[in-house]
């Protein structure tokens, strides 16, 4: 196509994901071509688009931070800027800044079996085309968060807003807020907010799990005086997914016992004036939905010091003053903060097609996680829900190599999950597999899994360490050809 530029590998996303498989595309295949195309003006991702007080990771980065790049700050539980610095100097270290196009956001990408390329296009007409199409733009909307249309929304007189779109000159000093969820951001900006607050109150319509932890990990300190600093990363990175993944695996299998610690942790945290019941016992069973982490037990110091408190109710209204709960009380505020979550899109809104057929996103079967029946040379990134995003999105990028070697090495053109076999796999299920409201409210829209491998996805990085690493790629569900046999095969 004319006036299209070409690369072997197209990467879209300059965030943690897509900055960390340019890094192993450069590691594994430094004689590929390659560019990364990025909607916004800067590199970052949701690191940068977040700018709500308090914003931080919601696992260590020891397991967030990459393999093949040490961690080297202090602090285990890391704060925003930090980890978008983190991002960036690593882009900076590997020389990435140049193959990124910025402003460049993609709209839709046509796989030609006759030409064994996708075209993609851009909103502001660039157009590119490429052998493999990589896609880590996450699995959120970056235009919008998950709004909710409260009854008298308008009557409110202070100020209403979503932590997705933080406006940088908003001063809560003094001020009455409340903040309506109960999820990883609702706990993040209680406390935060409550340093500068007249109060902050935490309204949640049902609790969740919450976990405290150090800000700071003694051990890896340890570790990290005693050795090297790439040995010392390597052994901390795995003490924390080995404890992460028996963690999680002692929880699925023992969810009493497991709601029953969680709670006693809480209890002994908690001011007389607060009580775990109802406010933190959530009625579904550990790790349905993501447990939250909050540092330091900063949430419950803010509890404790008074500056801020919890309500379990129903929101009947707005008023001009503040909320309206359904069992009569009302909450005054002067700012409330809507902490309803995220809005979940798959492939980054992206139209897909193949030969001129529409890819409906959830109509797709996913491959190992990543690739999709019947949809050649594409691979979605999405990490793990029970524990650092990286794990996954880092065996991914090492997957998406291992393929491309392959292609190379043996003169094929193209790879492609088998579409038939999907159909062998059991019942289809989200992807994303929680029973968290903004993954249910999404669960149409998003690629399904099946019930065994490769059509599931697993949630636990050893085995898939493993399987990624060392199993055959030529397993019986992968097909690879030609362009002479791809334009056999087209329509």
């Amino acid at each position: 196509m004319t006036g299209a530029e070409h690369v072997d590998v197209l990467i879209v996303g300059a965030g943690l994901s897509g900055i960390g498989a340019a890094c192993r595309l450069q590691e594994r295949l430094p004689g590929k071509t390659y560019a990364v195309l990025e909607a916004r003006d800067t590199i970052g991702g949701t690191w940068d688009l977040f700018r709500y007080p308090g914003i931080r990771s919601d696992s260590d980065m020891f397991t967030l931070g990459y393999p093949f790049r040490p961690w080297k700050d202090p602090k285990a539980i890391a704060d925003g800027p930090s980890i978008l610095a983190y991002i960036r100097e690593t882009a900076a270290a590997h020389g990435i800044a140049d193959r990124i196009r910025f402003g460049h956001r993609v709209v839709r990408a046509s796989w030609s079996s006759a030409s064994a390329r996708w075209t993609v296009s851009t909103a502001h007409g660039a157009t590119f085309t490429c052998r493999f199409l990589y896609l880590c733009s996450g699995y959120y909307s970056y235009e919008s968060g998950h709004v909710v249309d409260f009854p008298g929304r308008a009557e409110f007189a202070g100020e209403i807003v979503h932590p997705q779109h933080w406006p940088a000159s908003l001063d809560h000093t003094g001020m009455r807020v409340v903040v309506i969820g109960s999820g990883a951001t609702a706990v993040t900006l209680v406390p935060a907010l409550a340093s500068r607050a007249a109060h902050v109150t935490m309204l949640q319509r049902s609790p969740s799990y919450i976990v405290a932890r150090p800000g700071s990990d003694a051990l890896a300190d340890r570790i990290r005086a005693l050795l090297p600093e790439k040995l010392a990363h390597r052994v901390v990175r795995g003490k924390n997914v080995v404890m992460g993944t028996l963690f999680f695996q002692l929880m699925r299998r023992l969810p009493e016992r497991s709601s029953l610690a969680l709670r006693k942790r809480v209890a002994a945290q908690l001011p007389a004036s607060i009580p775990v019941d109802p406010h933190f016992v959530p009625s579904y069973d550990p790790w349905d939905q993501r447990l939250c982490l909050v540092p330091d037990a900063d949430l419950f110091k803010a509890l404790r010091s008074g500056k801020a408190d919890i309500v379990t109710d129903g929101i009947a209204r707005f008023t001009a003053s503040g909320v309206e709960l359904t069992s009569g009380r009302t909450v005054p505020a002067d700012l409330i903060v809507t902490a309803t979550g995220l809005r979940l899109v798959a492939f980054g809104g992206i139209e897909l097609a193949v030969d001129g057929r529409a890819i409906s996103s959830g109509d797709q079967r996913a491959y190992k996680g990543m690739m999709f029946g019947g949809v050649p040379n594409l691979a979605w990134c999405v990490g793990y829900t029970n524990n650092s995003w990286t794990l996954r999105a880092d065996l991914t990028s090492q997957y998406v190599c291992r393929l491309l070697a392959h292609l190379d090495r043996h003169g094929f053109a193209y790879c492609v999950p088998d579409e038939a076999s999907a159909s062998t796999a059991g019942r289809p299920r989200p992807i994303v597999d929680l029973q968290s409201g903004y993954v249910k409210r999404a669960a149409s829209g998003l690629p399904k899994q099946g019930g065994k491998r490769p059509w599931m996805m697993r949630q636990n990085y050893l085995l898939d360490l493993a399987d990624m690493r060392l199993n055959r790629l030529d397993d019986g569900v992968m097909r690879f050809g030609t362009r002479t046999t791809a334009s056999a095969a087209q329509p």
